[in-house]
């Protein structure tokens, strides 16, 4: 271990900062967050840094370093670009044992500032010991990704009820089982769905009765398209929690081993016409995993709340008083149009967009076509494919162009996305060319003719494609 971690307090302390540029003003932002009473030097200073430093109620002095300058400092930090400059502010501080940082000269450093995680009060710091401040950067942004800022706010709340705790709870490990339990119970998930209140209350109760209330929960997830990374930090953690996974055709297998390797999974069907599991059964297991005492994860392609049956899902959990999250997934339409290329919206073809069910619950595709004919809007058919060459005689039939452009995406955002771009007059014969298969969705509108140019994720290969 080369440089031990320590976390230091230093709220109006006196801490001398050599430079005036950008490397000097992004030290003076930590400096100043971390309450710091700021001494800045430099002959030449960013008006940033200066407005920075005085409204932080430290000084700046334009001109030399001094060894003068270092009465009374607590901690010293060298940002110049002079090695000169640099080697003297070390060598002083050493003599006099005062904490230095030269930046990106790990040799004349006594501490090492380090990549920093922020979900005050809880603070996680990454270093490389100045061997690669890259490397630690990059380490922090992974971290950051998987450590949701609501973290932050937990740690208060435990911090009002510490002394609570050790009242109730003489036995340390008593404590530690406490809260062990409690940040990874109902507790912690009310924080992070945003309710402190409410989780303030359950941990004053759990702490008089003596132990945390753990009992069964839903988590109804949406998963997105099918591109794991569109996955939400909430519904990874949630997943990552479960006990029990419901998943159906629609969530992509990569998604469903995110969960944990022990959790049960119980795949429940749901193609067209084809349902491993009916409904109402799936309603059921949830109950009844949950009445067990279990976590369950409802794992949903794309939203659970729009053609999801999402809704139908909780009513049941809801008349149960099954307690149960939802987490919004990106819905299909958003998904898919985005990495085909086609924006749904746009100020010179569409100012609006209806997303619009292709078969009906009685397997019917009575929909009101006077309405999605209307100019100037994009209109999205999830579940279409069996019913497309209805929806093409239709909207024909009820006054949309038989030129308007038309797009059927199979397997968006996944690595088997295919996208076929015909009109609404020759969608049906394109696809005997270019066969496409479920999961797809079909987007209608002018729209469509800006995929050309907008193609990214095939990188530009429309050759295949397009017809």
């Amino acid at each position: 271990m080369d440089f031990l971690p320590l976390f230091t307090d230093l709220r109006n302390k006196p801490c001398l900062l050599i430079g005036g540029g950008q490397v000097a003003l992004r030290k003076a932002r930590l400096l100043c967050k971390a309450g710091a009473k700021l001494r800045l030097v430099a002959h030449d200073i960013l008006p940033e840094l200066s407005t920075l430093c005085l409204n932080a109620g430290g000084e700046c002095i334009r001109g030399d370093y001094g060894d003068h300058l270092l009465d009374g400092v607590f901690l010293v930090i060298a940002a110049t670009d002079d090695q000169d400059v640099n080697s003297r502010v070390s060598a002083a501080c050493h003599s006099r044992q005062i904490p230095v940082n030269v930046v990106d000269s790990p040799d004349l450093c006594s501490v090492i500032l380090p990549a920093i995680i922020d979900r005050s009060p809880l603070m996680i710091a990454v270093s490389s010991g100045g061997k690669s401040p890259v490397l630690a950067r990059m380490m922090r942004s992974r971290l950051e990704a998987s450590i949701p800022a609501a973290y932050g706010r937990l740690a208060n709340l435990v911090g009002q009820f510490r002394d609570a705790v050790k009242t109730r709870f003489a036995d340390i490990e008593d404590r530690r089982h406490f809260w062990e339990q409690t940040l990874q119970g109902p507790v912690a998930e009310m924080v992070f769905a945003g309710n402190e209140k409410a989780a303030a209350t359950m941990l004053g109760d759990a702490i008089k009765k003596g132990a945390v209330e753990v009992g069964g929960e839903v988590y109804l997830i949406g998963a997105g398209p099918g591109d794991p990374d569109l996955m939400t930090f909430k519904a990874l953690r949630l997943l990552q929690r479960a006990d029990v996974v419901l998943y159906d055709r629609l969530v992509a297998p990569a998604i469903v081993d995110m969960c944990r390797k022990d959790a049960e999974r119980v795949y429940v069907g749901k193609a067209r016409s084809d349902h491993a599991v009916p409904q109402q059964d799936i309603n059921m297991l949830l109950v009844k995993y949950a009445q067990e005492g279990k976590k369950v994860a409802r794992l949903k392609g794309g939203d659970p709340f729009i053609f999801g049956r999402g809704g139908e899902e909780i009513e049941e959990l809801a008349e149960q008083k099954i307690p149960f999250q939802v987490v919004p997934g990106i819905t299909a339409a958003a998904g898919c149009a985005s990495y085909a290329g086609i924006p749904l919206t746009h100020r010179d073809y569409a100012q609006s967009v209806r997303f619009v069910t292709g078969h009906l619950k009685d397997h019917s595709i009575n929909l009101p076509w006077e309405e999605l004919v209307k100019p100037a809007q994009t209109v999205v058919f999830y579940m279409g494919l069996v019913g497309l060459p209805t929806i093409c005689e239709k909207m024909i039939a009820f006054g949309r162009s038989a030129d308007t452009p038309i797009a059927v995406v199979q397997q968006g955002t996944t690595p088997d996305q295919k996208v076929v771009v015909a009109t609404l007059a020759t969608m049906v014969d394109a696809l005997k060319q270019e066969p496409v298969q479920a999961p797809t969705l079909i987007i209608v509108g002018e729209v469509v003719k800006l995929r050309e140019k907008l193609a990214w994720y095939e990188k530009y290969d429309l050759a295949s494609t397009s017809i």
